[in-house]
């Protein structure tokens, strides 16, 4: 637990004195929202408004994806990542840190990305805003899960950029498709159908158990 708590409090401490990865993420976002608005030939009409919640979905992915391929590029400085390594702690608290901090970033990222998207789109959150929320880290949690394991996959090899979204995208299938199902259901009816979350749920658990275990030989190769 203590290794988890320095490696989350390291990587917020680093991020809130550099906030490179975090401007990033928030101005790729928002001008992947504003991208599809102009794109769209209808703009903010009602079959784009039906079409929103993927779009919103593929926003937070993207900025996902370019916040996680730095998740450890401070660790390849002065071999810093073998330093981790040898901390005498059970290394899937290592990986837990890494992805609360992951987890973290991205709300914020999530929360900006979301009242841009409301803007552009005219839609109105603010009625169902807590179930919102509450898919939204649903969907951050196995999205960051699957991401934080991945980036510690790739960090060592030559083509790392690439490599990431090649390894994360075919597993966010069931992420994507439970969060952006209950994202339409809860902003066209304002409820939230048990089957996506059930998704959701089942696919973090199983995300997390296996990066969890699986963390220690990352670490090793």
């Amino acid at each position: 637990m203590n290794v988890f708590l320095a490696v989350l409090w390291k990587d917020l401490l680093c991020e809130w004195r550099s906030r490179d990865r975090l401007v990033a993420m928030l101005v790729f976002s928002t001008l992947v929202v504003v991208v599809f608005h102009f794109a769209l030939p209808e703009g903010a009409g009602v079959q784009t408004r039906a079409n929103a919640p993927g779009l919103l979905w593929v926003a937070t992915i993207f900025a996902a994806l370019l916040g996680l391929g730095r998740a450890f590029s401070l660790e390849l400085e002065n071999d810093a990542l073998a330093g981790l390594a040898l901390a005498p702690a059970e290394r899937g608290w290592i990986f837990l840190g890494k992805w609360a901090a992951n987890v973290a970033i991205l709300a914020v990222v999530q929360a900006v990305t979301a009242l841009v998207f409301a803007v552009v789109f005219q839609v109105d959150l603010l009625p169902v805003l807590g179930r919102f929320a509450g898919i939204a880290a649903l969907g951050s949690v196995g999205l960051c899960a699957i991401g934080t394991l991945s980036a510690a996959v790739a960090v060592r090899t030559r083509f790392r950029e690439l490599l990431l979204p090649l390894l994360v995208l075919p597993l966010l299938w069931p992420v994507l498709s439970g969060a952006v199902r209950a994202t339409a259901a809860v902003l066209a009816t304002g409820s939230v159908p048990f089957e996506p979350i059930q998704v959701l749920l089942v696919t973090d658990a199983t995300y997390l158990i296996l990066s969890f275990v699986s963390f220690e030989y990352v670490l090793d190769e």
